[in-house]
Order: structure tokens, then sequence, then C-alpha cells
């Protein structure tokens, strides 16, 4: 009996130690940390090891090195249940850890984090991933405490660990974590380290994470930046990058995190228009733009906004409703009503333009001239609109004032703005000033032109009588877009003109050769053998001309082939 009573004593005494080196929030605390799985493109095990939740709505926080390379990871909490890691939330591979939120059913079991950095000697305690309904925590004390950015610190600690508790969560003695255990250099040696949890809980996306490597060495989808201005230039920054089903959810995520987001329902429907051309996706996105309106707290720039998407589709194979260029003016009309900003006459302007309504766009870019925002843009689009009204004169003397705008030193941005000049010019038949502005245009570029250069520029000299200037710039017309066919006619036509007719015919070959059923060619060919001998090649040739439908082959068969 007094043997049995001795046990029974050992036992409690035993068990009342074990209590006492786990304090009484050790059970419910020990519910937040869980287990990791991630596995790799062909859905095998990659790597396996812990975590904790910072929250209650499943965000958590582990070692990068754990998930680098992975294409998905679960969790496995302390009740066996397992859930999917559903997107990251940041990382930082210097200090090796990552931010995450887990696709959970219900409110996560989430630590405390505490700011303040116990002191050296302070005990603390290593709470380690486990199912069972009791463990004794590990305890131990802090060596050093480092001072690392953003005010965050770095522990050197007292304490015996192995790989199987890196990122399990270091508490001190009321439960609050003050960081994650790091894998060690080393297994040598009683210390171990520990990256400061709230450095792990900051952890963020910004704008221009998208591109950052780090980020982009982990294959499970990615967060939004918490800010909503951040979240839109993100949004902006990927949208290129992902399949139109992953940027449409991306934008249901961004207006979950942000409902009363006006821009980004905006974006949600442009991309239902520029990504499917279906009436039930027309119809999601007018739902969109309706409430983008009603969120809008300056609708006079939604407004302005959507009058873009309605001019957009204003085109024949766009049928949805009622969505054409006139809803656009309307649309645009309700902006200036609010607010006329001149930016949102420009672009009455331009829907007046699209509209064909030349004298009314005129008007709309003329109120821009004569504002504060007035600019070379405007300037142009008034020209245009003047030129296409057949106003030819008022249109130049606008050219000249687009250029003026932008003083008397010109540089590399006038040069679309001399080139268009030019054409007028040409148009006008004001051939020299047409040459001296072509000219202009090429020393602004330093010679970086194309193809289409060299061939308006010789139009303009053939009409001036610089011929060996045009031959040159016809030359260099074939020799930069040898498979364009009006390049390679203009050229063999020149060659007949200047009566290089070995040349003529050895273009003219080519142009058949590119396009055998264009009678230019053939009728071209055919006179340059004619004048060099080969009539009855010649003949063959202007009757294959006329018969692709050339109306001067058969005056030519009728003067040299008879």
């Amino acid at each position: 009996m007094k043997k049995l009573l001795l046990i029974t004593l050992g036992v409690l005494t035993s068990t009342f130690y074990m209590m006492a080196q786990s304090p009484g929030w050790a059970t419910k605390a020990k519910k937040s940390v869980f287990s990791i799985i991630t596995y790799d493109n062909d859905n095998k095990i990659m790597n396996t090891g812990n975590g904790f939740y910072i929250d209650e709505n499943g965000t958590g926080v582990s070692d990068y090195a754990l998930f680098k390379g992975a294409k998905r990871a679960v969790i496995v909490d302390a009740d066996g249940k397992q859930y999917p890691v559903e997107y990251i939330l940041g990382a930082n591979e210097i200090y090796d850890v990552v931010k995450f939120r887990v696709k959970a059913d219900k409110k996560t079991p989430a630590l405390p984090l505490t700011r303040i950095a116990p002191a050296k000697g302070a005990t603390v305690y290593l709470l380690p991933y486990s199912t069972q309904k009791q463990s004794t925590l590990q305890n131990g004390t802090v060596e050093e405490v480092t001072d690392i950015e953003g005010g965050d610190k770095y522990y050197t600690l007292r304490l015996n660990t192995t790989d199987k508790m890196v990122s399990c969560p270091v508490t001190n003695t009321n439960g609050e974590v003050i960081g994650l255990i790091q894998k060690a250099a080393s297994e040598a040696g009683n210390n171990s380290y520990a990256i400061g949890a709230t450095f792990a809980a900051g952890l963020s996306l910004n704008a221009l994470s998208g591109n950052d490597y780090v980020l982009r060495n982990i294959g499970i989808k990615k967060g939004l930046p918490e800010k909503e201005d951040q979240a839109l230039v993100y949004l902006f920054m990927t949208a290129n990058s992902l399949s139109k089903e992953e940027y449409i959810k991306l934008l249901d995520e961004f207006l979950t995190m942000f409902p009363n987001s006006s821009e980004g329902y905006l974006r949600r429907a442009s991309a239902y228009i520029d990504h499917y051309k279906d009436n039930e996706h027309y119809a999601l996105a007018e739902k969109d733009l309706e409430t983008a309106i009603e969120k809008a707290e300056k609708k006079d720039d939604i407004l302005y906004n959507i009058s873009k998407i309605y001019l957009l589709a204003s085109t024949p194979e766009f049928t949805y409703k009622d969505w054409n260029g006139e809803k656009a003016l309307q649309t645009i009309q309700q902006a200036i009503a609010i607010n006329p900003l001149p930016i949102y006459i420009q672009q009455e302007g331009d829907i007046y333009y699209a509209l064909k309504n030349y004298e009314k766009a005129f008007e709309s870019y003329n109120k821009v001239n004569h504002s504060d925002l007035v600019s070379e843009i405007s300037l142009f689009s008034a020209a245009k609109a003047k030129q296409m009204a057949g106003a030819k004169e008022e249109a130049l003397a606008l050219m000249d004032s687009t250029i003026a705008h932008f003083g008397k030193i010109l540089t590399a941005k006038a040069a679309p703005y001399i080139f268009q000049r030019a054409q007028m010019r040409a148009d006008m038949k004001m051939y020299r000033p047409a040459v001296a502005d072509y000219n202009e245009y090429y020393k602004l570029l330093g010679g970086k032109v194309s193809a289409l250069f060299y061939f308006s520029r010789q139009q303009a000299e053939m009409q001036t009588r610089m011929y060996q200037q045009a031959l040159d710039d016809i030359e260099k017309a074939v020799e930069l877009a040898p498979e364009e066919p009006i390049y390679l006619i203009e050229l063999t036509s020149v060659y007949i003109r200047f009566n290089r007719l070995e040349d003529a015919m050895n273009a003219a070959k080519k142009g058949i050769t590119l396009v055998p059923e264009n009678p230019d060619f053939y009728r071209m060919l055919g006179y340059s053998q004619i004048q060099t001998g080969q009539k009855e090649e010649g003949k063959k040739n202007l009757l294959k001309a006329k018969e692709l439908g050339d109306p001067n082959a058969e005056m030519l068969i009728d003067k040299y082939c008879k």
C-alpha cells in the first residue's frame, strides 16, 4: 500500500511538473499552429513545414524556402483538417518569411503578436505543431535582440531546436508571439534564431509586386495590395500576364476587397467587353457600368471613361443595344454638364469626328484650343477636322500652329506633326515645301525612318523634278519593305521613266513572283521587253495584263504589237 501511494504521488508530481511547463494559454494557442505541405507542378510533394495564423481571416506566416517553386500548398490544422493556401500576400527571401491567406470555412484561431521585445534573459516558449490535446512547451531564454528594418527585431535564443521546428512561433510568457524560428546554419550549439513576427505580419504586396522575382518564384496565385490605389496599379501591371479568366477572377477579388470602387467596376466592364464577344458578357458589363456610376464620387470622371467605352463599341460588328457613337456623345455631354473640363470637350470632339460631323468636331476642339489646356494634340485635332471638312487652307494654318506650339527649337516629339504637314502640303500640290518638311522629319528622327517615309518623300520629289533623290528614295523603300507591292510597282515605273529597262524588267519579275495576279507588273514587263526587242515575250505579258483586267494593256498591244 505504501509503495502504491509513492507511485501515485510520483505520477501526480510528474503531471504537475508538465503542466507547470505548459502555461494556461498553451492548449488554446496550439490550435493556431499548423503543418504545411507544398506541391510542385506535377502535384508531387515538395516540402513540409510549419506555420501559424496571425488573424481570424486565415492569414498565416511561414518560411519562404518552403514555398519557393511550389505550385500549390495546403495546411493541416491541429484537428487534422486540410485547407488550401488560396494566395500569397508577401514574401522576403533575405529573412526567409512568407505571408499567405488560407481558404478556411470559418474564423481561424489566431495568435496575438507583440511589438514589445522581451528583455535579455527573459523566458520564451516554443509552440510546436501538434495534434495531441496535451503537449509540453519547450522553453528557453533571450540571448540577444537585434534591430532590423522598420523597427522590427531579430532574436538570438538560448533554445535547442531542429529543422522540424522551423517557422514554429516563439512566444513570451503571456502567449504573445515574438518571432518565428528560422533554419539554423549549423545544428551544433544551443542557440536558435527567430525573425520578429511583426516583420512577417507586415509583409505586403504593392503596385509592382507582379514583377517581383521573389514572388514570381512561387507558383501560387498572388493576392492584391491592401491599399486601393496600389491594387489598381497592380491590376494594370499584371493584366497582360494573365489569361482572361485569371484577370476577371482577380477583378472579382478586387471588388470583394473594395466593393465601393467605381474604377474597379469600370475595369471589369472593360474586361468583359474586350475578352468576350457575346451579349451575355455585354450585359454583365452594362450592369458594372451602372454600378460604377452609382458608386462614383466624381460622376463626371466615370461618365467620361464610359463614353470612351461606347465610342470603341461603335463598330459594325458590335451590335449590343444602343452602344454606339450617339450614346457615347450623350454620355460625354452628361459629364460636360457636370464639369466642363477641356479633356471632356476634347473627347466630345473625338466622338463628333468619329461620327463624321467634322464641323461640330472642330467647334469642340476650338474650345479646347482657347483654354489653358491647349496642346499640340488639340491643335492637330482641329487641323484634321478642318481638313476632313474640305477647308484645306484653314487646316494647313492650324498645322502651322500645331508645330509652332513646340517652340523654335524642334525635337523628335514634333516629328509626327511635321510628317502630317508634309502630307497636307503634298495633297495641296505644295511639293517643295512638302519635301522640306520630309527632310526636317528625317533630321529630327536621326534618319531612323520607315519605308512609308521614303515612298512619301519620293512622290513629292518626282513632282519637283528631283529625280535622282526620288530614285534613291524608292529604292530605299523597296529595300526596307521588299514585300510591299506598291513600292515595287513605283520602282518599276521610275526605272521605265529613266529608260533603265533591264532594271525595270528585273523589278517587274520580282513583282510577279510576289503578286502573280497583279496586272501592273505584266504590263510594265511586257512594255520593257518590247522596247528591248523581245517583242513576242512582251506581247504575251501584255496579253496577260489584259486578261487580268489592265485597261492600258490593249492600247499598248495596238501600238506596239501589230
